[in-house]
C-alpha cells in the first residue's frame, strides 16, 4: 500500500511518496566540505533535478541526513503545494492560478494548532550541551565563509505587541565551533521589523527555527505573504488542516511539532559575528562578510537521525529557483487580477533572475496604453517589488514562459527609444552584485514594452509560424517522428 498525498504530514512522509514516485535518489560518502554542495549543484542543472538525499556523510553516522533539491521540478512542487502527483511546468501553472488568493482568504479557518508534545522533542539539548555540529552541516560553495545550518529553514519571530507570528527563511551560519548561529535577515524584511521592535521595547529579541520540515513550511517562509497574516496560518490553508505546533521552552514562539531539527534562542543587538561570503541566489558572493546577529542557542531540538532540509541558492538554476519562480508567478498573477487590470493573459518570474529580477507579463491590448500600465502596475507590486529590475509586457500572442519567446518580442516589437521607462530609487538587495560596498540597496529597474503599437495593432505584419491547426495536423500524421 503506497503513500498517498493526504498522509502526507512531514518530512519523512514526503520522502515516502517521493521515492515511491521514483522522484528520489540517495547518496551515500559525500564529505560535508563542499561534496555535498557540488553533487546538488551538478544536480540542478539536469533536465529533470531529482531529490538528493545525503546519508552515510563523512564523518558522521548513518541516519544523520541531508536533503537537496527538493522542489526543483514540477512534480515534486505540485505534491509540496498538495496539487497532486502528476503535474507538468503548464499544468502546475494553471493548477496554481487563483490559489494564493484562496489561500490567503482560507489561512484565518485554519490558524496553527498548538500541541504538547511532538517528534521533534525526541531529543532536547539545552545551552550548556549545544553542538550544532553534531548535525551534517554543509558547506554549500567553494567561496562559502562557513557552514550553513540554515537554508531550507523557517525562522519564527513575534511582533512583541501583538504576538502576530512570522517565518522568514534567512540563512543561518554556525557560529563559535557549533555553539551559536548567526541570522542573516535583510533590513526590510518583516523578521527584522520584529526583532528591531523587541530590541527598543526589552533589549533582546526571541527567535526559533526549524532546519529541517515539510517542505511546503519553506515555500511560505520564502514567499511574500501579507503582513497581516501569518506563514503557519497560510501553510494551513495549502493544507486545509491547521499545523502543529509546540511552543518553545525558552522563548515561548512555535515550533513545528513535526520538524526534524530546530534551535531556540535570543538575539541581542551587540551580540554579533563575522558572517559570508556565500553563494547568492543572484548567482555571486556578492553580500561579502559582515557582522551579522548572532542567536545565544539555548535549546536544539530534533528528532532521532535528523534531515537537513538543504536549500542554498548559487547561480540560476539552483535549488529553489524552480519554485520562486512558480510560486512568484501566481502570486504577481492574482496582484495583478486584484487591481482590475483587463486583459491579463499570464505572467513568469524567470528562474534566469531568481524568480525575481525579470518578469515577463502577457496581455490582449485593449486601449492605449494598457501595456505601460501593466508594466508599471507589476514594477510596484508588494509581490512583485523586491529586487526586480526586468518587466517585459508581451501580446497575448507570446507565451510569458518561454524566454526565448519573450526576447523575439523584445527585439521585433519594442523601439527602444520610444518603449523603455525608467523607474530609479526602487527596492534593492544588498546581495545586488551591482550596488557598491556600503550604498543603501536602492535597485534600478526597467518597464519594456514588448507588444505591438496599439496604433498598428490591425496592420502589423503577421507572424510567420504554423498555425496550431496545421501543427495539429503533422503531428497526428507523424506521432513517432514528431511527437
Amino acid at each position: 500500500m503506497g503513500t498517498s498525498l493526504d498522509q502526507v504530514d512531514d518530512l519523512r512522509s514526503w520522502l515516502e511518496l517521493v521515492n515511491e514516485l521514483g522522484e528520489l535518489k540517495v547518496v551515500e560518502g559525500a564529505h560535508w566540505d563542499l561534496e555535498i554542495g557540488a553533487a546538488s549543484d551538478v544536480n540542478y542543472r539536469r533536465t529533470s533535478p531529482s531529490a538528493l538525499l545525503f546519508d552515510r556523510v563523512v564523518g558522521y553516522s548513518q541516519g544523520a541526513r541531508v536533503l537537496s533539491g527538493s522542489m526543483s521540478n514540477a512534480r515534486r512542487l505540485g505534491l509540496t503545494l498538495r496539487l497532486g502527483t502528476d503535474l507538468d511546468d503548464r499544468a502546475l501553472v494553471q493548477a496554481l492560478r487563483s490559489k494564493p488568493n484562496q489561500w490567503i482568504e482560507n489561512a484565518p479557518r485554519h490558524r496553527a494548532r498548538v500541541v504538547d508534545s511532538g517528534p521533534v522533542l525526541e531529543n532536547v539539548d539545552h545551552a550548556d550541551a549545544v553542538d550544532l555540529l553534531k548535525f551534517p552541516v554543509p558547506r554549500w560553495h567553494e567561496g562559502d565563509g562557513g557552514r550553513y545550518i540554515g537554508t531550507g529553514c523557517a525562522v519564527f519571530t513575534t511582533d512583541p505587541n501583538t504576538g502576530e507570528v512570522n517565518a522568514g527563511a534567512y540563512r543561518m551560519q554556525v557560529q563559535d565551533d557549533g555553539r551559536a548561529v548567526s541570522v542573516n535577515i535583510e533590513a526590510g524584511k518583516h523578521g527584522a521589523m520584529h526583532v528591531r521592535e523587541w530590541f527598543a521595547k526589552e533589549g533582546r529579541a526571541p527567535v526559533t527555527a526549524s532546519l529541517g520540515q515539510d517542505p511546503l513550511l519553506l515555500i511560505v517562509a520564502g514567499t511574500e505573504v501579507p503582513r497581516d497574516l501569518s506563514e503557519l496560518d497560510y501553510a494551513g490553508a495549502v493544507l486545509g488542516r491547521p499545523v502543529d505546533i509546540i511552543r518553545g521552552e525558552v522563548t515561548g514562539l512555535p515550533i513545528p511539532a513535526t520538524a526534524e531539527v530546530a534551535v531556540e534562542g535570543w538575539l541581542y543587538p551587540d551580540r554579533k559575528a563575522d558572517e559570508g561570503p556565500f553563494g547568492e541566489w543572484t548567482g555571486y558572493y556578492s553580500g561579502g562578510s559582515e557582522q551579522i546577529l548572532t542567536m545565544d542557542v539555548e535549546r536544539v531540538y530534533y528528532r532521532n537521525d535528523p534531515i537537513l532540509l538543504g536549500a542554498p541558492p548559487g547561480k540560476p538554476p539552483h535549488d529553489y529557483s524552480y519554485m520562486r519562480s512558480v510560486m512568484k508567478s501566481a502570486m504577481i498573477h492574482d496582484a495583478l487580477v486584484s487591481t482590475g487590470l483587463a486583459g491579463l493573459e499570464g505572467v513568469w518570474a524567470h528562474e534566469v533572475g531568481g524568480g525575481r529580477q525579470l518578469l515577463a507579463v502577457s496581455v490582449h491590448q485593449r486601449y492605449a496604453g494598457h501595456a505601460r500600465q501593466a508594466g508599471h502596475l507589476t514594477a510596484q507590486l508588494p509581490a512583485a517589488a523586491y529586487m526586480n529590475k526586468l518587466v517585459i509586457v508581451v501580446d497575448g500572442d507570446v507565451d510569458p514562459r518561454s524566454l526565448n519567446d519573450v526576447m523575439w518580442a523584445v527585439c521585433t516589437r519594442t523601439e527602444p527609444g520610444r518603449d523603455i521607462d525608467v523607474q530609479r530609487y526602487t527596492w534593492g538587495s544588498r546581495v545586488d552584485p551591482l550596488r557598491e560596498p556600503g550604498a543603501p540597496p536602492y535597485n534600478t529597474r526597467a518597464v519594456i514594452d514588448a507588444c505591438r503599437p496599439f496604433e498598428r495593432l490591425a496592420g502589423f505584419p503577421r507572424v510567420a509560424e504554423t498555425s496550431r491547426e496545421l501543427r495539429d495536423q503533422v503531428l497526428a500524421k507523424w506521432p513517432d517522428v514528431l511527437g
